[in-house]
Formats: C-alpha cells, structure tokens, sequence
C-alpha cells in the first residue's frame, strides 16, 4: 500500500510554515531555472540584477531561510521574468 502525498512535503513532514516554504521552494526553481536558461554564473546574474553572487549562490544551494517571498519574485523580476502568483484557499483537515 502507498501513500499519496498532498503536493507539499513541508506539509507531509508536519514541518511550520509548510505553505510559505513551499512558495519560496517554487521561487528557487523557478530562479535556478532562470539562470541555468541562460547560462548565467551568480557572478554574471550578480552584475545583471544587482543581487550579491552570495545571495544567488544560497539559492543554488536551497539555503532559504533569509529570503522573503518579495524578495525572490524581485530577484525573478531581475532576471527578467514575470511571476503571477495563484492562491486557492482551502479549509484545513483536522
């Protein structure tokens, strides 16, 4: 028998925030994805965007806890991409 998960491993692991850190894990990708589209180091990105190479470098690594949400759909703004963000509410099983 297997389990099905709910699409959030944050929230599988019963880990706080699950719903934020999900959104700044989508974020992430979407910014890892961005550079390695186009083929851009942090030290490239970092002249590009103005955001330090460290700062991009701690995203390479999934290293998130000092990023906001804003500030990751800034860094993709940077990058030159636009980002739409849906929300669906739903009432939580207990």
């Amino acid at each position: 028998m297997s389990t099905r998960g709910s699409g959030n491993v944050y929230q599988d692991l019963s880990i706080p925030d699950a719903d934020a850190r999900q959104l700044k894990a989508i974020l992430a990708a979407a910014i890892m994805k961005t550079l390695d589209k186009k083929a851009l180091s942090v030290r490239k990105a970092q002249r590009l965007t103005g955001v330090p190479a460290a700062d991009l470098s701690r995203i390479r690594n999934a290293d998130l806890e000092r990023f906001t949400s804003d500030r990751m759909m800034t860094i993709l703004n940077k990058l030159g991409s636009r980002v739409d963000v849906s929300v669906r509410v739903k009432e939580r099983k207990r």
